[in-house]
């Protein structure tokens, strides 16, 4: 092809052209100015094929050459028209040939209708996508109502026979059809209840696949089996809805009434995956349709959702929440294919899509633990809302996980439950696109628009997207185009803000009573079999009612979406593992994580790098570690007692602060890594270390979800600064701090958030303490009565944990204590960064052996300890400030007279320690330190809990910065006065 090129440019005429190449046998690799020589060559044949070479000649009478006429966006490597040159002999053609220029022209039309048919599909049951009265007009304009009218075809050509391209599946056997059948077969394909997107797939395979799944004489054929089985389940979708409606008439339920077809939608698709081998199915969607979904597809005992209507006192400890929030997880029989399914109902809030990074995360590990590499046995299905899904940034962080390595759950089915409407604003004022699917374009994935109102469109589309995924691995996404019946809930008014919308609406037949007439004229069904239906499942509900009346309690248990089976059971609440280990264990990971790779690999280490691991060989030789050695002895240790531990984040590879690297790159080959914490063990659990997008919230919610799949693993997320974490704030709120309360789900998840004031500007500085610590649930008036399992209880009561801590053998610990607890609590980690490598901050071996556990308060044991008495001041802090302001009273050698404690667990507070310290230093003043300003940081969570402690007899002082309204100065002269008022405040006397 180069060569081709070449020639073309050294070419000084084209009458000399044909003297230096002959044809290059695939065109369609040639653009430019080698692309116009060719089509000049073409012409000049047409004319007189004696002025070519006869090479040339050959060359476009066997018709290998396709000329390039007005086809649009023509893709790689198709040949849409060679076929037609063929047919006539060369002499007989000319420029200006008709015969041609049609033939050319029903292969544009070909391509118009599979590119551009979606836009005349009729994809509104309510007919007013396009109504010049409507919302959506003003935006989208009218849409072209003939695909043909800019390519000279007319009535006089309908009955001509042309010759079907190789891009199309519309003759299926035939190679040749008339015009007029060409374009019936097109419009029923395309142009019908289903609009497709898929052009812009840039893999032949792929375009081909939708093509023939839309084009193929008969493919949308469905069996009069298969059509009464989608009215039964379209008759218990919308019976539920009515019977929920009249038990409960003023409730708020967030009913289906308007898309019941996403019930025998999602049934199919799992119907289909089943069939294609697919074993688990993980689900998420918002509230509107949630109880219908419980209730037909993940088949939640009608009794159990009926409760939830009572006002009736929970079983269980714990807030609990909403009917329409609650998940669920169940195993059953599924009666198409029968084989035995799993499917998982992820519990959401209100915040619409923030639920799907967690299903993600929940697919990906459902995947991973059962060796499913593939994603051949574990899918997610995702449904959104059109508003939320064109209007939520979290659509697209989720999104972009899709092809990631470590995140890829090998293609999404998204659902879109297209109301037309987002609450109460319209589509043109909340979104900017055409449609609310087009977010899916970033991935490439194929996009199917299809009205809810013709049932068995919709299943063809169910079939596509289970068949898509299977052999493809990658998105799609179904957008089901139906209305909201109701309001946003069932007491609220539409005609206030879509008067229009909702005239149509009221006259608008339900979908089962359009279907149901039509299965009756079509014979598949009488009227008899159609009331029947409704009457069985209308008593089934009844009966399930009865049985929900004589209900007493709300049991939060049955509504478990993530059951950890067997975890649980003979486990005493009131002991905890061991988090020491053996100093054999210690030395064996400290060695091979300071080694460099084996020989025989022959890797080329950086030379910095080099440095690095003589200088932990060092330290290990020593029985010393830094927080770099800290972390891979707490993950070594970890991942030899086969669990697996999983660390991710934007730079959590090498590190933000590049002390980890604990994945050594190839100085010479790309894509050659070692990572020396996966070699220390022959048959040790896995160990991912994984960077990931530079999201915060997409990634955040992916891990969440991963944690909750199995407690047998240590999952851990790592801001690249604490105060990114900001952008993940919801998942805070919503899955990690009160998950359990309202789900009872347990997770064991640890977020590090790097943190501490260095001069380095507002946004490098503040993990914002303060927000985590207002969220935990303990009552600053309450001090725990004093037991031997205390700190124990305070674990298991609490909401999560919160801790900053300062040493490297305290990280470890509280790591590995995350796995030796017998429950599981989130663990929100303040990590250090001038720590990483503070020759202060070191541990010995001896910290971390048997009989060694985290502590809560570290003491100051240094000479003022002996003589408490002589103490005048005693700081507590957490976090860095403590080596700063060490060194500050060492230096003025205060060391009896100022005593420095260290609360490296700030919550659950650990009271019975620092009350320990208190009463040892009865006389000293007491201080609270902290290098943030007074309002941020952990001041205004310790100070009620230590004047409770202290019964107010003695007062608590505050040494740090004075509140600001910005977490840090931006100004490195500032910073440097700060530092220097807070270490002259802190070792004043």
């Amino acid at each position: 092809m180069n060569c081709v090129k070449l020639l073309v440019s050294k070419a000084p005429a084209l009458q000399n052209f044909t003297k230096y190449f002959i044809p290059f046998r695939n065109e369609s690799f040639l653009t430019g100015t080698s692309s116009q020589y060719i089509e000049d060559m073409y012409t000049v044949w047409l004319k007189d094929p004696s002025k070519v070479h006869s090479s040339w000649d050959s060359y476009f009478r066997n018709s290998v050459y396709s000329p390039p006429p007005n086809l649009g966006s023509l893709q790689k490597n198709e040949v849409p028209v060679a076929h037609y040159y063929s047919r006539v002999k060369p002499n007989e053609l000319d420029p200006t040939n008709k015969a041609i220029e049609k033939h050319l022209n029903v292969q544009a039309v070909i391509r118009s209708y599979q590119a551009r048919g979606h836009l005349v599909a009729q994809l509104d049951p309510l007919s007013i996508m396009y109504d010049p009265n409507t919302s959506h007009s003003d935006r989208y304009g009218s849409p072209p109502q003939e695909l043909v009218k800019n390519y000279s075809l007319g009535e006089e050509d309908m009955n001509k026979i042309f010759k079907l391209p190789v891009t199309t599946f519309i003759g299926g056997d035939e190679k040749e059809l008339p015009l007029k059948d060409i374009l019936r077969r097109l419009e029923m394909a395309y142009c019908r209840h289903i609009g497709v997107e898929f052009m812009y797939i840039d893999n032949l395979r792929e375009r081909n696949f939708i093509r023939e799944k839309m084009e193929k004489p008969g493919v949308m054929e469905i069996s009069n089996e298969k059509k009464r089985l989608i009215l039964a389940r379209l008759t218990r979708a919308t019976e539920f809805e009515m019977f929920l409606a009249r038990k409960w008439a003023s409730v708020k339920r967030f009913g289906l009434e308007g898309c019941e077809m996403l019930i025998p939608a999602i049934k199919q698709i799992i119907d289909r995956s089943s069939e294609l081998g697919v074993e688990h199915f993980v689900i998420g969607l918002a509230h509107r349709g949630r109880l219908n979904v419980l209730a037909n597809v993940c088949r939640k005992p009608l009794y159990q959702i009926f409760t939830q209507f009572a006002t009736l006192e929970p079983a269980d400890v714990g807030s609990g929440d909403v009917k329409y929030h609650l998940g669920t997880h169940s195993e059953r029989l599924n009666r198409a294919t029968n084989k035995n399914v799993k499917l998982t109902l992820v519990a959401n809030p209100s915040h619409l899509e923030i639920v799907n990074g967690v299903v993600l995360g929940r697919t990906r590990a459902e995947q991973f633990y059962r060796g499913d590499d593939e994603g051949k046995k574990v899918i997610a299905i995702i449904i959104h809302g059109d508003a939320s899904y064109a209007g939520q940034g979290s659509v697209y962080e989720t999104l972009h996980l899709s092809s990631l390595p470590c995140y890829t759950t090998h293609g999404i089915i998204s659902i879109v439950v297209n109301n037309q409407v987002g609450f109460t604003t319209d589509p043109r004022h909340s979104r900017s696109s055409r449609y609310c699917s087009d977010v899916g374009h970033v991935v490439n994935a194929p996009i199917f628009h299809v009205n809810a109102d013709d049932p068995e469109s919709v299943i063809h589309c169910c079939n596509v997207a289970a068949e898509w995924r299977a052999r493809f691995k990658k998105d799609i996404v179904l957008d089901i185009v139906g209305y909201r019946r109701n309001g946003h809930n069932e007491s609220d008014e539409p005609m206030f803000t879509q008067p229009l919308m909702y005239t149509k609406i009221k006259s608008h037949k339900p979908i089962l009573q359009k279907y149901s007439e039509q299965l009756v004229k079509e014979k598949v069904v009488t009227d008899k079999e159609v009331q029947e239906e409704q009457q069985k499942y209308t008593k089934i509900c009844e009966d399930e009612y009865l049985k929900a009346s004589k209900e007493t309690q709300i049991r939060l248990k049955d509504w478990l979406d993530s059951p950890w089976s067997g975890f649980f059971e003979g486990k005493d609440q009131n002991k905890m593992l061991s988090t020491g280990v053996p100093e054999a264990t210690l030395m064996h990971i400290g060695k091979k994580f300071s080694s460099l790779p084996p020989p025989q690999l022959e890797f080329v280490v950086h030379k910095g790098l080099e440095r690095i691991l003589k200088q932990r060989e060092v330290m290990v030789q020593q029985r010393t570690i830094d927080w770099s050695l800290g972390e891979a002895m707490a993950i070594g240790s970890l991942v030899k007692d086969g669990v697996h531990v999983r660390l991710s984040g934007q730079d959590v590879e090498r590190g933000t602060f590049s002390h980890r690297h604990h994945v050594l790159h190839h100085q010479t080959k790309d894509r050659t890594t070692y990572q020396p914490l996966s070699n220390l063990f022959p048959d040790q659990a896995p160990y991912t270390v994984c960077n990931s997008s530079l999201s915060e919230c997409g990634v955040l919610s992916f891990e969440v979800g991963f944690s909750m799949t199995s407690p047998h693993s240590l999952i851990m997320w790592e801001a690249q600064f604490g105060d990114f974490a900001n952008m993940a704030q919801c998942i805070f709120d919503q899955f990690i701090c009160s998950g359990e309360a309202k789900w009872m789900r347990q997770n064991g998840i640890v977020v590090l958030l790097p943190h501490g004031y260095d001069g380095m500007g507002p946004e490098h500085s503040s993990a914002r303490i303060e927000r985590y610590l207002q969220l935990c649930d303990d009552d600053p008036d309450v001090v725990p009565p004093e037991s031997p399992t205390v700190a124990l209880k305070q674990l298991h009561d609490c909401n999560w944990i919160v801790a900053n801590c300062t040493t490297p053998a305290n990280l470890f610990h509280i790591w590995r204590r995350q796995i030796a607890l017998p429950f599981r609590k989130p663990l929100i980690l303040f990590t250090p960064k001038n720590l990483l490598r503070h020759p202060e901050a070191r541990s010995s071996f001896d910290d971390m052996l048997e009989g060694t556990e985290f502590k809560r308060v570290i003491p100051d044991d240094g000479e003022g300890s002996k003589n408490p008495g002589g103490v005048k001041k005693l700081l507590f802090c957490s976090g860095k400030v403590f080596y700063d302001v060490r060194k500050a009273r060492d230096e003025k050698k205060l060391e009896k007279e100022i005593l420095i404690v260290r609360v490296e667990q700030l919550s659950p507070f650990p009271y019975d320690l620092i009350k320990k310290e208190c009463d040892k230093y009865a006389t000293a003043k007491i201080c609270w330190l902290q290098e943030e300003p007074k309002n941020n940081g952990a001041y205004t969570y310790a100070l009620p809990r230590m004047q409770t402690l202290l019964k107010k007899t003695r007062e608590v002082t505050y040494v740090g910065r004075p509140p600001a309204a910005a977490p840090a100065t931006g100004t490195k002269a500032i910073h440097n006065k700060e530092v220097e008022n807070l270490l002259r405040d802190a070792t004043a006397l």
